[in-house]
C-alpha cells in the first residue's frame, strides 16, 4: 500500500482555500477514483493525468487508486489540480519520495503530452498559499511571473510534468522543445473566458493602454462636465452626464482612467487578482497598475454587470472596474433590473452572490459615469428651442428608466451641452491637457489622505456623512444654502451628505483648508445641474 499528499488551492471567487491532494494505492482492480465534491472539469483529470504520466515517461500505476481532496466540503472547480494529482499518484507509487511533496503547493492543467497548462486564477492561488502558510509553489512557466507578485514565496516554473519530476528527483531537467518565435503559444489557449474578447465590449484595460491618443484637451468646450470629472477623479464621485449624441460625453469618460492615480501596491494586486480570475490578464503583464476601465453594451445582463454564471459565480463589470471606471453608456438602454442591481455594491463596495456551489464574495469599488441622452431621439433640451419631436409622455418615461434611487446614489449630474460653432472655430480651442488635470487631482487626493491618514479612507467619496459632519466642519455658514435646499425638499438627507463630500473635494482641488461657501455652492450646482453664479472652472479655463 502507497499514501502521498501535496497541495492545490480552491478558488472561492478571488478568494482561495487550499486544498490537501491524497492518493492512496491498494491492491486491487486497478480503479481510478476521485472524491472531495469535483466538478466536472476536475473529474476528467482523471483522463488527462493518466495520458500525462504514460506520456512522461512514467508507469501508471495497475492498482485501486483513490484521491481525496480535502476538505470535501469545499466545492472544486477547474482543471487547476491536474499538476497536484498526477505528483500525488506518482509519490504513491514511489516514484517520488513522498515526503517531498508534502509542503508543496502545485497549480496547473495537464495536456495528454504532459506539458503544463497556466490556468485562470493564479495569483489569488498563490496569495491564499502564502496566507496559509506555505513557502513553495509550482505553476506552469508562462505564468510563473504572476506567481512571483507574491512577497515570501519560491516559485517554480514548469513546462512539463517530466520537469518537475526531474526536480523533485534530483535528476538531470530535460529542456523541453519552445514554439517558433512568433507562433501563437498553444498553452496560452483557453485563458479567456468565452465572451471576454476585445470585440464583447466586457473587456477593461488599464489607463495606459486605454489612453493611448487620447487627451483631455482634445475635448473642446464642455467646461461644467470637464469639471465634473476632475471632481470625480480627485473625490472618488460618481457621476451622471446627460446630453445629446455628439457632445463628447464618451470622449470624457475614456479620458478619465488616464486623470486617476496610479494604483497603490495592495491595490494593484486586488485588481490583477480579479483580472486573472476572470481571464483577462495579458501574458506580457502580469501586473495590473493603472486603474482599470470597464465599458458594459447596453444589452448587458444583470450577471454580466453584478457577476455570476452556472456553477461558481465569475465576475462582472462591477468587479472588472474594481479601483477603476465603470462607464455605462446610454444608460436608459439598460435593463432596470440590471441598473437596480448596482446600488448595493455602490454602497458596500463588494458584490456577494450566493448559488448552489457556494457563497462567492467579489471587490467592487469603482468609479461609475452613467451617460444617457435627454429623450430617445437626443434632441431635446430644455428652456430652449430643439428638433425634438418626441411627445412629453416617451421624454417622462426615457428619463425614468434610470430610478431615482440609483441616482440619488450619483453624486454629480452634468449636462453636457452641443458645442456651438464658436467653439469648433476658436484657435485656441484646445482645453487643459490629461497631464496638468492628473497633477491636480493627484494633489487633492494626497491632501484628502493625510486628513484621513488615521481613518480607513483615503478619498471623500468613501467617508460616511456622520463622520464628515462629526469630525470634519466646514466654514461657518457654508452649508447654509444647503440645508435650506434639504428643508425645501430639492436635496435628501443622503444628498446634504453628498453635497459634502462633494465641497470637501473642490476644497481639495482649489487648495483651501476647509470647504467656504464658494466650494459648496459649485458642489450644489454640481449636484442638482441648478445654476447658482459659481464659476465653473477650477484650473485653467477651457
Amino acid at each position: 500500500m502507497g499514501f502521498a499528499r501535496t497541495c492545490s488551492v480552491a478558488l472561492v471567487g478571488v478568494e482561495g482555500v487550499v486544498v490537501e491532494v491524497q492518493a492512496d494505492l491498494e491492491p486491487g482492480v486497478a480503479a481510478f477514483t476521485l472524491v472531495g465534491l469535483p466538478d466536472k472539469s476536475l473529474t476528467e483529470s482523471r483522463d488527462r493525468v493518466r495520458a500525462a504520466v504514460v506520456n512522461s515517461g512514467g508507469e501508471w500505476p495497475q492498482k485501486k487508486l483513490t484521491v481525496g481532496l480535502s476538505p470535501a466540503s469545499v466545492p472544486k472547480a477547474g482543471s487547476g489540480f491536474d499538476l497536484a494529482v498526477a505528483c500525488a499518484v506518482l509519490g504513491a507509487a514511489e516514484r517520488i519520495d513522498p515526503r517531498v511533496l508534502a509542503d508543496i503547493v502545485m497549480i496547473g492543467e495537464l495536456g495528454l503530452d504532459g506539458r503544463v497548462r497556466p490556468v485562470r486564477g493564479i495569483l489569488p492561488a498563490v496569495l491564499a498559499a502564502a496566507d496559509a502558510g506555505y513557502e513553495q509553489v509550482v505553476v506552469p512557466e508562462c505564468a510563473a511571473a504572476e506567481a512571483t507578485l507574491v512577497p515570501g514565496i519560491s516559485v517554480l516554473g514548469v513546462r512539463s510534468l517530466r520537469q518537475l519530476i526531474a526536480v523533485l528527483t534530483d535528476e538531470p531537467v530535460p529542456e523541453e522543445e519552445r514554439d517558433e518565435q512568433g507562433r501563437p503559444d498553444p498553452l496560452l489557449a483557453g485563458l479567456r473566458l468565452p465572451g471576454t474578447g476585445s470585440a464583447t465590449g466586457m473587456h477593461s484595460m488599464g489607463a495606459a493602454q486605454h489612453d493611448q491618443g487620447h487627451d483631455l484637451a482634445d475635448v473642446i468646450g464642455q467646461a461644467s462636465a470637464r469639471t465634473a470629472l476632475e471632481v470625480a477623479a480627485a473625490g472618488g464621485h460618481h457621476l451622471f452626464l446627460e446630453g445629446p449624441p455628439g457632445a463628447g460625453k464618451t470622449m470624457l469618460a475614456e479620458r478619465l482612467p488616464a486623470v486617476l492615480p496610479p494604483l497603490g501596491r495592495q491595490e494593484s494586486l486586488e485588481v490583477t487578482a480579479i483580472h486573472s480570475v476572470a481571464g483577462l490578464l495579458p501574458p506580457d503583464k502580469p501586473l495590473i497598475d493603472l486603474a482599470p476601465y470597464c465599458a458594459p453594451h447596453h444589452s448587458a445582463t444583470m450577471q454580466a454587470l453584478v457577476g455570476g454564471g452556472q456553477g461558481i459565480a465569475r465576475p462582472g463589470a462591477v468587479s472588472l472596474a474594481h479601483r477603476g471606471v465603470l462607464f455605462l453608456d446610454e444608460t436608459p438602454e439598460f435593463s432596470s433590473h440590471a441598473l437596480d442591481a448596482l446600488r448595493q455594491p455602490l454602497e458596500a463596495g463588494h458584490v456577494v452572490i450566493a448559488r448552489s456551489a457556494g457563497v462567492v464574495r467579489f471587490p467592487a469599488k469603482f468609479l461609475m459615469i452613467l451617460a444617457a441622452n435627454p429623450c430617445p431621439c437626443g434632441r431635446f433640451s430644455p428652456g430652449r428651442d430643439s428638433l425634438c419631436e418626441c411627445p412629453s409622455s416617451a421624454i417622462r418615461r426615457y428619463q425614468a428608466r434610470i430610478s431615482g434611487p440609483l441616482l440619488d446614489r450619483v453624486d454629480l449630474r452634468v449636462v453636457a451641452e452641443p458645442v456651438t460653432r464658436a467653439e469648433l472655430a476658436r484657435r485656441d480651442a484646445r482645453g487643459e491637457t490629461t497631464a496638468a488635470v492628473a497633477a491636480r487631482v493627484r494633489s487633492a487626493r494626497e491632501r484628502a489622505a493625510a486628513r484621513f491618514a488615521d481613518t480607513p479612507w483615503r478619498a471623500n467619496g468613501q467617508v460616511p456623512g456622520h463622520e464628515l459632519r462629526t469630525r470634519w466642519h466646514a466654514a461657518p455658514g457654508a452649508l447654509d444654502e444647503a440645508e435650506r435646499g434639504l428643508e425645501r425638499g430639492v436635496l435628501t438627507a443622503r444628498g446634504l451628505d453628498r453635497v459634502l463630500r462633494v465641497a470637501w473635494t473642490i476644497a481639495d482641488l482649489r487648495g483651501h483648508a476647509r470647504p467656504d461657501p464658494g466650494d459648496v455652492r459649485l458642489a450644489l450646482q454640481l449636484r442638482t445641474g441648478v445654476p447658482r453664479g459659481e464659476p465653473m472652472t477650477i484650473g485653467a479655463p477651457a
